[in-house]
């Protein structure tokens, strides 16, 4: 499943990688083979959303109380939302990017054809991007539907979602691209993704850490920067921080982008 080059092809490698339009060839291809099982698919992101409200929202909740004056069902449902972005597109670009491209020779078929390196990298990351849309629009609805967020400025984070979704594919195959198996990607969803899920201001204010962990929160983890805009937007209440998340969402993934790319391309050219 490796593409050998000859050594002034090989150097070429090191340039800044260039997908073109014909990516989404490659969206439209894992876009149809998503929605031939679109029962099983659909079917977390809207099942997802109910335990978590009834099990923390209205369960914890009930002892909890308010958080600055907000409920706690109405505190973790945006951060409900900003989970479902980076679980849906991590997941996607790690373990489900590592079998089409290493057991199922996805890959190796689709860069057979007129298709470029890039185009296929590309292509799996606005997929990533995509699903992260379709999982946060499904659970929108779900969440309208308990009344737990303000309409109709929650609509921004559909757009959103996507973008963040990007970072977070990035982000994901970059892991996939320095992991020799499958098993090892284990270690980033245990030690990256996990702790992030804990200390990036879901479920309790980023302010009731010592200041050394929330200014690292702040710095270093993408999910504390997707909470904060999705809380601004689902609630109706612009955060004080929400202008420095945004700039450093589009920076991460412009970074992130083309830092994968680059890296699956060093991974399967020999």
């Amino acid at each position: 499943m490796y593409f050998s080059l000859s050594p002034g092809e090989r150097s070429g490698i090191d340039m800044i990688p260039l997908p073109t339009t014909s990516s989404w060839k490659v969206w439209r291809r894992n876009a149809d083979v998503f929605f031939k099982t679109y029962l099983v698919n659909f079917l977390p992101p809207v099942i997802e959303p109910v335990l978590y409200l009834l099990a923390l929202g209205y369960g914890l909740g009930m002892f909890v109380g308010e958080i600055d004056g907000i409920p706690y069902v109405h505190y973790i449902a945006p951060a409900l939302l900003a989970v479902s972005m980076m679980n849906s597109s991590f997941f996607e670009c790690t373990y489900s990017s590592f079998v089409r491209m290493y057991y199922q020779k996805t890959f190796d078929a689709m860069i057979s054809t007129p298709l470029s390196i890039e185009d296929v990298i590309a292509g799996e990351l606005l997929w990533g991007a995509t699903r992260s849309l379709i999982y946060t629009s499904a659970m929108l609805v779900v969440l309208i539907a308990f009344g737990v967020i303000s309409l109709p400025s929650s609509l921004l984070v559909i757009p959103f979602s996507f973008l963040a979704g990007l970072l977070f594919s990035g982000i994901g195959m970059c892991f996939t691209a320095i992991s020799p198996g499958i098993d090892t990607l284990n270690y980033p969803a245990y030690l990256f993704i996990t702790p992030m899920l804990l200390f990036s201001g879901t479920f309790f204010p980023l302010s009731v850490l010592p200041p050394v962990l929330q200014t690292a929160a702040l710095a270093i983890l993408p999910l504390a920067q997707a909470v904060i805009i999705a809380r601004s937007m689902t609630l109706a209440t612009l955060s004080p921080l929400f202008i420095y998340s945004m700039a450093w969402i589009a920076i991460a993934t412009t970074m992130f982008f083309f830092l994968s790319i680059h890296l699956m391309k060093r991974r399967l050219v020999v």
